[in-house]
Formats: structure tokens, sequence, C-alpha cells
């Protein structure tokens, strides 16, 4: 199967390629090139089902109607926080910030309240768009959030991130641990049920 992912996130890239290793997984910019797509609604689900129904229709628009489009939208959300970052996550720290910069403005903000560890989740959403149709599903992954980066596996705030069940960071942890729980593939092991419909 061939699936075009409308994300330019290359650790997302890199993990649902790794998640779908039985299928033909590409970034939208191997064939459309880049793209930029504003992320503007107020939940994971609009922003995930913007960004697949924006490649869907650049695909079509070149004739390539018969392709399944998947797109991602997740984040990190810190209810102690005021459920900051939340949908702003890849961004928190600014347009274009780096993980480094968005993880060194989470830690100020937690220690600005004397939080060394507090409860978070994370939230994937993720969109599928095939033949004009949309379907969304989520995932989510529960744990606590620290003040300090520990790791240096996975990327966004996952050296920041212990998940429920676990004394050790996402991080720290590695891919095989991570792959088993996330929040992705929590998401990604319902959009293949979804996909395995709509494709017979």
């Amino acid at each position: 199967m061939k699936i075009v992912l409308a994300s330019a996130n290359k650790g997302k890239i890199a993990e649902f390629q790794k998640l779908m290793a039985n299928d033909e997984v590409i970034a939208f910019s191997e064939i459309l090139g880049e793209i930029e797509i504003i992320e503007d609604k107020d939940t994971f689900k609009g922003n995930a089902i913007k960004k697949a129904q924006t490649i869907y229709d650049e695909l079509v628009k070149i004739g390539q109607k018969d392709v399944v489009v998947i797109s991602d939208d997740s984040g990190i959300t810190v209810p102690a926080l005021n459920n900051e970052p939340g949908i702003y996550s890849a961004r928190y720290a600014g347009e274009g910030s780096s993980d480094k910069q968005n993880n060194a403005k989470l830690i100020t903000n937690l220690n600005a309240k004397n939080l060394e560890i507090t409860p978070a989740f994370y939230t994937a959403c993720i969109a599928i768009v095939y033949q004009g149709e949309v379907y969304t599903v989520h995932g989510w992954m529960h744990g606590n959030v620290i003040n300090k980066e520990l790791g240096e596996g996975g990327f966004g705030y996952d050296p920041m991130f212990i998940p429920t069940g676990f004394d050790k960071t996402l991080g720290e942890l590695g891919y095989e641990a991570k792959k088993e729980f996330s929040h992705r593939t929590k998401a990604l092991n319902l959009a293949m049920k979804v996909l395995d419909v709509i494709l017979k």
C-alpha cells in the first residue's frame, strides 16, 4: 500500500515508516515539493483533517486520485499549566522553534510553578483521506512530565515524559519500548483497521 504522509516533520515521518514497515510511506514533499499548511484549527482533529485534506486536494490536481493520505496532529498537554502546550506543542516557543527551544520553555514554565514532576498526556489524532472521504482516530499516552531532559532518544518532549508504569523518560527508553504503547501507535492501530475496511 502506498501512503502519502501529510507531514514535514522528519521525526514523525521516520516513526510512521517504522510503524508501517509493510507499506510504502512517503512524505508529500517527495511528490509535491514544499507546501506550507497553516495549522489554525483549535483541536488536534481539526489540524489533522486540514493537513490531510490539503495534501489530498493537491494530489488530485496532478491526477493522483487513487492515493491514501494520512496526517497526524499530536502534542503534549500539561493540566497544571492550563493545558499547555496542547495543539501548540510543535511551536510552543514560537514559529519555527526547535525541540530544544520548546522543551526549554516547558521547563521554564514548570519551574515557575515549582513543579519538578506533574501529570501530563500525549494526544495523537490521525486523519485519513481516501477517495474524498475523511476518517479520524485518536490515541493517548498518559504519564508525567519532569522539569529536565533525560535521554537522547525520541523527539519532541520525549526526554521530559515518563509514561505511566515506567521510571524512565521516553528519551531513555528508546523507540522499541515507545512503539508498544505510544499515543501514535494506538492511533495508528485504529487507523490500520479503518484502512482495512476502506481499501477492501
